[in-house]
């Protein structure tokens, strides 16, 4: 069996083991290469050795045959010659232990978080709202904190907006931040929203981090797949906006780890060009920073794109492991391009990076690691090992056999719409309500016929102690009809 303590991904020409040791896996990495070249195949044997040492992971499944993580594989061909080359590999076909998810819940378990939870930055930037509309979402969000009303799916948010357009003192000195204008043109952002299929996203109950990290029964690291083949393409946004807020709470829950034999937790970020695409400055800052410090809590990030020009250079400075697969290039800007991939190597003099690049076949790569003491090692030309699960995606009664059998079975399956702004903000509306809580006509409560009696001052004095003590049993009965006007508090 391969030695659990490294991260190996192939063999160099001599047939020699190529990887990286598993300490130093959680400062991140990338896979890149033009569509064709292996990135799926390369993406598998990293999660197969992570989940061998017990490292749990999350990655999504952009084309559908990741899933094949769980079913053992049944190499033949090329894939069986390859396996012969490496007898250090200890290959055995298996199955690994995959939980699958899916936003719409209909290929995996739904995938949920809450709008309190993702937070007016990331919402905005999902929304891509101007600076005016973004200082609006800001200022409902700090109106919903102040009031204890929990902003838990998007029906919460839209009665949100419409309360305070109606209400708009509500708002206190943000009042100018929200205007008639803003407040539709969130309203209409929303609906867009809606008409992608987001609403599913939002809601209870939400992604615990603890089921990602959770160990499967026989100690190895679970897989978590997210099923984005469809989301990809119909909703890029969703997809990536997500996986922010899963780098974000991952940053803000985990403790500090310092330098540890293994990471707890490997993160796939599949067509990572979308993190970046479009993306606002002062997010794109945090992103940036989160990917610089979450190393600490024990999380590696890996990218998968087609270049690494896709990501942005501060995030290429961190990543600490490159495998790269063939390019292609026919343009001046593409040949610009794969020369700055090629320099991005310590040089090998046994070849050259650039020339190698457009020569590299199927499941070949370029690696460059790290070595002992974290610098860099010279650039290795590399044949990537073949997974010893399937590769190629599972029938959907394999996937339904997968779902079924799932620790987690049951546990995100059924919605939950406990009381939030919704619910709060339409009592406040409700007959009852405003019932209980206008003044009786002048003349006729018993305030109005003590002040009559008494005159003067007093009566006046008298007439306003007892108003002000209705209207507070009033409210006080509304309360107990209605529920806590306060909710609960943001769910952590």
């Amino acid at each position: 069996m391969a030695d659990v303590l490294q991260l190996l991904i192939g063999a160099d020409l001599a047939g020699q083991p190529v990887g990286q040791q598993l300490r130093l896996a959680n400062r991140h990495g990338l896979i890149a290469g033009a569509t064709g070249t292996g990135k799926t195949v390369t993406l598998q044997r990293l999660a197969e050795a992570f989940s061998d040492a017990g490292v749990a992971v999350f990655a999504a499944d952009i084309k559908g045959d990741l899933c094949g993580l769980g079913a053992a594989g049944q190499p033949g061909g090329k894939v069986a010659e390859r396996i012969a080359g490496m007898p250090w590999l200890g290959h055995r076909p298996r199955a690994y232990p995959v939980t699958l998810w899916d936003v719409q819940g209909a290929s995996g378990h739904p995938l949920r978080t809450t709008l309190s939870e993702m937070g007016p930055l990331l919402l905005g930037s999902l929304l891509e709202l101007t600076d005016s509309q973004q200082a609006a979402l800001y200022a409902a969000f700090k109106v919903a904190d102040r009031e204890g009303l929990l902003l838990l799916d998007l029906k919460d948010l839209k009665a949100l907006l419409g309360y305070l357009r109606d209400n708009p003192s509500v708002l206190g000195d943000d009042s100018a931040l929200m205007t008639s204008a803003s407040s539709q043109a969130l309203l209409r952002r929303l609906a867009t929203l809606e008409q992608q299929g987001a609403e599913a996203l939002f809601g209870e109950p939400a992604l615990q981090l603890a089921d990602l990290l959770a160990p499967a029964a026989d100690g190895r690291g679970r897989i978590h797949l997210l099923d984005a083949s469809r989301l990809v393409h119909e909703a890029p946004k969703v997809y990536a906006t997500f996986l922010l807020w899963l780098l974000a709470e991952l940053f803000e829950q985990l403790p500090e780890r310092g330098d540890a034999d293994k990471p707890l937790l490997a993160l796939f970020f599949d067509e990572a060009h979308l993190l970046f695409t479009g993306t606002p400055k002062a997010l794109q800052d945090r992103l940036e920073q989160v990917v610089r410090l979450i190393r600490s809590k024990g999380v590696g990030v890996y990218f998968v794109t087609q270049s690494p020009t896709d990501l942005p250079d501060n995030v290429l400075a961190q990543l600490g492991l490159r495998v790269q697969h063939g390019l292609r290039a026919f343009t001046a800007k593409e040949q610009k391009a794969l020369k700055a991939v090629a320099d991005g190597f310590r040089p090998n003099p046994a070849f050259d990076s650039l020339a190698v690049l457009t020569e590299l076949g199927i499941g070949e790569a370029l690696v460059g690691s790290l070595q002992d003491k974290g610098t860099p090692a010279m650039v290795q030309r590399v044949l990537v090992a073949p997974p010893q699960s399937r590769i190629g995606p599972l029938s959907e009664a394999e996937r339904q056999a997968i779902i079924a059998a799932s620790p987690l079975a049951g546990r995100y399956d059924r919605p939950i719409d406990r009381e939030s702004a919704y619910e709060i903000l339409l009592a406040r509306k409700s007959p009852a309500a405003e019932e209980s809580e206008a003044p009786a006509p002048a003349g006729t409560s018993l305030a109005d016929r003590a002040g009559e009696l008494l005159g003067g001052a007093a009566g006046q004095a008298i007439k306003s102690a007892m108003r002000q003590a209705a209207n507070q049993l009033g409210r006080e009965l509304v309360r107990g009809l209605m529920g806590s006007l306060l909710g609960g508090k943001k769910r952590r």
